[in-house]
């Protein structure tokens, strides 16, 4: 028999495959936005359903008909600001050189982190040398117990102000210090948004399943063995060589996902009976086009897009939003 030679299996696109380390996104990259205003916001994943919509996208191959789109119903109840980061730049990029405390925190916040309840530094002293920082940013927490997901403690994560002046970046994160921040305040519809969320864990994987390899014939020595891992020297194998082991869990970023609706009427998209392992949207909620990584219940950060390209816009009109029961 000749012997069959193929490309290698697996995919060299994801990197690294390591485990996040917490079950929701730390962004390092964000969009160079001249607004001042938040880069982004976060949501419970629901669950997905269909839509309907009526194309009158100009040079579109379905310009004029109906067509039905999956789409990933994301929980967004209001953000508030735990506290205000400020950043120097030094030869390895913005370090963390001071922090501002929220005095107003809600007793659930309490379940996260310690409060604070005296701090060395102020915004009174930090304002007049503001000019000697590069960025402001803030440090947001969710309100779960307002969500369909009935726990109580929140997550605590940070999020990048736009523009670039440190004043006004100041003066817009003082603003925000005593009132609930919500999706509809930082962005809208028919924009492209980034998607970072954690992926699901499937545990320790064979090389079938976690690399993609082929099963041998029935005749075979062993059926499921990959390939050889490499030379005696050096003894070392690469990380992309296929093998089993610990597959999934890895945070993960999809760019350029269409934001096609925001809306705060839970009754327009739950479903009959609620959505599966997770239960009635409470609050505001998002539609995004296609499906969005991790599991329900799981925490999800979109920001504005970091690579420019065309948007939905006011190009498309929302006719039909399935409630039909998914149990």
């Amino acid at each position: 028999m000749a012997n069959v030679r193929r490309p290698r299996k697996g995919s060299l696109q994801f990197w690294p495959k390591r485990k996040a380390k917490r079950q929701y996104a730390k962004i390092k990259s964000w969009s160079k936005d001249k607004n001042v205003s938040l880069l982004g916001f976060a949501g419970y994943k629901a669950g997905m359903t269909h839509v309907t919509v009526k194309d009158t996208r100009p040079g579109s191959h379905t310009k004029g008909d109906e067509v039905m789109w999956p789409v990933t119903v994301l929980e967004c109840p209001p953000l508030k600001i735990y506290s205000i980061r400020f950043y120097k730049k030094d030869n390895y990029g913005l370090k963390l050189m001071t922090e501002v405390v929220n005095p107003k925190q809600d007793k659930y916040l309490g379940r996260k982190v310690d409060l604070v309840k005296k701090q060395k530094s102020t915004l009174t002293g930090i304002e007049p040398t503001i000019a000697e920082y590069a960025d402001v940013r803030v440090n947001v927490y969710t309100q779960p117990y307002k969500s369909g997901l009935g726990k109580k403690t929140p997550e605590l994560f940070e999020l990048a102000i736009g523009g670039n002046d440190t004043k006004a970046k100041l003066d817009y994160a003082k603003t925000l210090l005593d009132k609930e921040i919500k999706v509809s305040d930082v962005l809208k519809s028919g924009i492209k948004v980034d998607v970072h969320s954690v992926t699901k864990g499937k545990g320790f994987q064979g090389v079938i399943k976690r690399s993609g390899a082929e099963l041998k014939q029935h005749k075979a020595e062993k059926k499921r063995r990959g390939v050889v891992y490499g030379p005696l020297n050096p003894r070392k194998i690469l990380w992309g060589v296929p093998a089993c082991g610990r597959m999934g869990y890895n945070l993960r970023t999809e760019y350029n996902k269409d934001l096609i609706l925001i809306d705060s009427n839970p009754t327009k998209v739950n479903p009959k009976g609620g959505f599966m392992h997770y239960g009635l949207v409470r609050s505001d909620y998002v539609l995004l086009k296609g499906s969005v990584p991790g599991s329900r219940n799981r925490l999800v950060t979109f920001t504005k897009n970091i690579r420019a390209v065309k948007h939905l816009g006011n190009q498309i009109e929302l006719t039909y939003v399935s409630t039909e029961s998914k149990q």
